[in-house]
């Protein structure tokens, strides 16, 4: 599983001019699923997400996590996070879990999310959306889940 992380003052998803998703101060999370993902990978993501220290404290050190501000999040499935372009110009997702499994562990993920504690707002699997948002730092990260080892 891949996730970008953004720490955001506010964001939005819209699908077909409606929003199906809104927070307000709190984490974006964009999320892809790879072809070995499991619900054991979902939730170790959802666990090491919320704990990730991305808030600053009162002294502006990244010190706290989305657990301790409590932190809203949005969702949003992002299959481009599994392309690979090393051949020609147009993208290929080999790579990406079949949109059947994906869609699944996608709400296995907001659901060990929700299980967590979080208010958890979400785009919709395999709609063309619209993302707005107020980046917050600007704070993103890449993580995933195995963590890659290096």
């Amino acid at each position: 599983m891949r996730v970008v992380l953004q720490r955001v003052r506010e964001a939005n998803v819209t699908v077909d001019d409606a929003t199906t998703g809104a927070i307000g101060p709190g984490l974006l999370l964009l999320a892809g699923i790879g072809p070995d993902d499991t619900t054991d990978t979902v939730r170790a993501m959802a666990t090491r997400l919320v704990n990730i220290r991305v808030f600053e404290d009162d002294t502006g050190r990244m010190n706290r996590s989305a657990q301790e501000v409590g932190a809203e999040l949005l969702v949003v499935s992002q299959v481009t996070l599994y392309a690979e372009i090393g051949k020609g110009r147009r993208p290929q997702f080999n790579h990406a879990a079949p949109p059947d499994r994906a869609a699944a562990l996608i709400t296995a993920f907001t659901a060990a999310l929700r299980e967590l504690g979080f208010t958890v707002a979400e785009g919709r699997f395999g709609a063309h959306m619209v993302v707005a948002l107020v980046n917050d730092g600007p704070v993103t990260l890449v993580l995933e889940e195995p963590p890659p080892v290096v």
